[in-house]
């Protein structure tokens, strides 16, 4: 009889075990709380982000669609919104951080998230955030009892915004305060000793601010973001932000990264790919593998460092394995040439050409760099592509190439584009041609100026009241036979840019007229080695609207850069010392860099 009880009583708890082992199994770790409907959690293949279904509630950053939802319909000012979103994600944090929660996904997907539901010891958590007094239903408090008391407690906060670059504090209204790309929101009693209220907010008469006299630079203090694509016809051009995204990921959440699956998923029948190289980006694989399996055939070509311990993209072998041709320019010569197969465009179909400055990498795919993207729509520009293209992949890279003696100016609808290839083209003559012909500004926002030939032109332009205004990376002030101060020298403005990603375009807006886009540096090895690829777009839409971007940019770029030059990898460059990336190629990461410490 002992013995049935016994085996009774341990098949009883191996049965708890199993179920606890099931239960468990489907719990999942909340690594981090990103907003009150927002988190990520740990899963076999790494994080994964999650929108929390059905749940509405508060935030630090609420939308203008929600302040004036809930300013209107509770009678709530921006503030009050604010401060109640602090005390929402601090409950929110309270709740779910570092904690096991049971997730149950729905099946919606979208580039930022995936949607499902959680639950917290078998607690649904819209249920506790409802409760709470944080949580809204139906345009108003789940409950309203709970919800006075919070906003009671929110107003006692006397929340400030804190740059922390500068040391100064704002109001939560505050348009310098919320420019800031390093600010947090903490109670004012939080604030360090040496924070220094922001004049414009905490003062009746904000001084004036004077331009030195013969500096002739942007007065505004803000300017909003502009729109990062633009549509004009067969034509669309599309750039990134670096001030937003202070660090690079491979969550493909950007415009450009959206837009390159979407190419891939396009193709039907081929898909050819010349880039420089890739490192991996998931949403990328998935859509190349997709293509793959659906029939697409691919070809690849792309650059090998001849010296392997240089080699930036480990994941070639990726698309190497999903295609039906590949061959790379040190393959194809066997030789130690500094020339490099430095495109970044694929052809879709033989009717469609995505090209840019884009490098296809989390750096560039993140935002955390800026860069130019088009996308253009014709058979006639793409079968030009497709000639460069299979000139490399029969084997002909650099000098080897023959020159396309074939047509490359279209028009397309209300744009006028002309197409060039490096290093046979003599890309600089078009260029220099049209700064010669400038008459109003020319605004460059370019990796470096090395090219002699560019720089003498933008020289000439100034000299006969043309604007002309550039901003590089802060990397290539230290560039052989960069041309920055020699141009500074004459009178032309130039800022060296100071946040964390590169500032990776290789593009000329000029005159309300021409846009110059492409994977070409303003370098002689641009023009007369490397396998580079170039589009000069005649449109004013386009144009006019790129211009909004690089005022934008150059406004968010403080003025003393017109003179001192940012160090890449340091607290001048926002961002630079905890992206985890060797801004200046010096072989040190963040504190490890001196400038850091």
């Amino acid at each position: 009889m002992k013995r049935h009880i016994t085996a009774l009583f341990l098949i009883l708890l191996f049965g708890i075990f199993c179920v606890f082992i099931t239960i468990n199994g489907k719990s999942k770790a909340v690594l981090d709380v990103i907003t009150p409907t927002k988190i990520k959690i740990d899963t076999k293949d790494g994080n994964e982000t999650i929108c929390i279904e059905n749940v509405e509630a508060f935030s630090l950053e609420p939308t203008e669609e929600f302040f004036n939802k809930y300013s209107k319909e509770l009678s709530l000012s921006k503030s009050d919104i604010i401060s109640l979103g602090y005390l929402t994600q601090e409950y929110a944090q309270k709740t779910l951080q570092n904690q096991k929660v049971s997730l149950h996904l729905i099946g919606k997907i979208t580039q930022e998230c995936d949607y499902g539901t959680v639950k917290l010891n078998g607690i649904d958590y819209k249920s506790l955030i409802n409760n709470s007094g944080f949580g809204l239903e139906n345009g108003k408090p789940f409950d309203i009892d709970k919800f006075k008391k919070n906003l009671e407690t929110a107003r006692k906060l006397n929340l400030v915004i804190l740059n922390h670059r500068s040391g100064k504090y704002h109001t939560l209204t505050c348009p310098f305060g919320n420019t800031a790309h390093d600010k947090i929101i903490i109670p004012q009693k939080q604030l360090p000793k040496n924070a220094k209220p922001c004049k414009f907010c905490h003062e009746q008469k904000p001084k004036k601010f004077k331009l030195k006299k013969g500096v002739d630079i942007v007065k505004l203090p803000q300017i909003p973001q502009p729109a990062l694509t633009l549509s004009d016809g067969d034509i669309k051009v599309l750039y990134t932000d670096f001030t937003k995204q202070l660090k690079p990921n491979n969550l493909c959440q950007v415009n450009v990264c959206r837009e390159l699956v979407n190419t891939i998923n396009s193709a039907q029948s081929t898909l050819d790919i010349a880039i420089y190289g890739y490192q991996e980006v998931p949403a990328i694989t998935l859509a190349l593998t997709k293509a793959k399996n659906r029939g697409v055939q691919i070809r690849f070509v792309y650059d090998k460092y001849f010296d392997t311990t240089r080699g930036y993209y480990k994941n070639n072998d990726i698309i190497i394995n999903l295609a039906t041709n590949h061959i790379s320019d040190k393959t194809a010569n066997q030789t130690s040439s500094n020339m490099i197969m430095h495109n970044k465009f694929l052809i879709v179909d033989n009717k469609k050409v995505f090209t840019g400055s884009m490098n296809i990498s989390p750096t560039g795919l993140s935002g955390y760099d800026v860069n130019d993207v088009v996308i253009i729509n014709s058979k006639e520009i793409a079968q030009l592509y497709t000639k460069e293209f299979e000139q490399m992949l029969n084997g002909k890279f650099h000098k080897q190439k023959d020159k396309l003696n074939l047509p490359n100016k279209f028009i397309l609808g209300s744009s006028e584009v002309e197409i060039y290839f490096s290093p046979k083209d003599k890309t600089a003559t078009r260029v220099t041609q049209i700064i010669r012909n400038a008459k109003h500004y020319i605004y460059i926002p370019t990796f470096l100026i090395t090219h002699k030939d560019i720089a003498d032109e933008l020289i000439g332009a100034k000299q006969r009241q043309v604007d002309v205004r550039i901003i590089i990376d802060a990397n290539s002030t230290n560039t052989r036979n960069t041309k920055h101060a020699l141009l500074r020298q004459n009178g032309i403005l130039l800022k060296t840019e100071n946040f964390a990603g590169k500032l990776h375009s290789k593009t000329m807006i000029i005159d309300d007229e021409y846009l110059v886009i492409g994977s070409m540096n303003f370098s002689n090895s641009g023009e007369n080695k490397n396998d580079e690829n170039t589009v000069i777009i005649k449109n004013q839409k386009l144009t006019k609207a790129h211009k909004d971007f690089f005022l934008y940019l150059w406004t968010m770029i403080p003025n003393k850069y017109l003179k001192q030059n940012a160090r890449a990898e340091s607290p001048e460059s926002i961002g630079s010392c905890s992206d985890g990336v060797d801004n200046n190629f010096n072989g040190k990461i963040d504190k490890q860099e001196a400038a850091c410490q």
